[in-house]
């Protein structure tokens, strides 16, 4: 079973990982409305990339669920966090919120002329958005935006564990 799958001229790979310490032009960071870095990934990000992250963050919240911000990443690897404020919890119309700021994520990446960039499980661990659920929406929605007119050769979607990298794995293989 191959890892990638080429759609048009892009890729899409799975990765396993810490997401925060990948090697990569950009990640998207599944925030929270008031652009907290908080714990987690968030504290993370924090410690990696510097007090500046947040301090840019700072101005440009708070965000509506489905909207997403790009901040510089400090000093980490990457060199932009794409901030996606998704859907939370039992949340209605969730499938729906969750497509729309994947869309939006990957709408701002083009718009920054952003090559390479990487996905968490979107939603999917304190958030509460099914693993499944996640990995089925965010997956057929980076398909259908590297079907259409994109600059992004590459999409990351980067799993911290083999819990998480199953069901990506299995939409991988699904996808037409």
């Amino acid at each position: 079973m191959s890892d990638e799958k080429k759609i048009k001229n892009s890729v899409i790979r799975l990765a396993k990982g810490d997401i925060t310490d990948l090697d990569i032009e950009c990640f998207v960071f599944y925030a929270q409305s008031d652009l907290k870095l908080g714990s987690g990934y968030g504290g993370a990000i924090s410690m990696r990339g510097g007090p500046e992250v947040q301090q840019e963050l700072d101005k440009l919240g708070p965000i509506e669920t489905g909207e997403a911000v790009i901040s510089a990443a400090g000093g980490m690897k990457a060199k932009h966090i794409i901030h996606a404020n998704g859907p939370k919890f039992q949340e209605e119309d969730l499938e729906k919120k969750l497509r729309t700021t994947t869309e939006n994520a990957l709408k701002l990446a083009d718009a920054k002329g952003v090559k390479h960039v990487a996905f968490p499980p979107m939603g999917s661990g304190f958030y509460g958005v099914p693993l499944a659920v996640s990995a089925e929406i965010t997956m057929d929605v980076v398909r259908q935006h590297l079907e259409g007119k994109t600059g992004l050769e590459e999409v990351v979607f980067c799993l911290l564990d083999s819990r998480e990298y199953g069901p990506y794995q299995s939409q991988l293989q699904n996808l037409g």
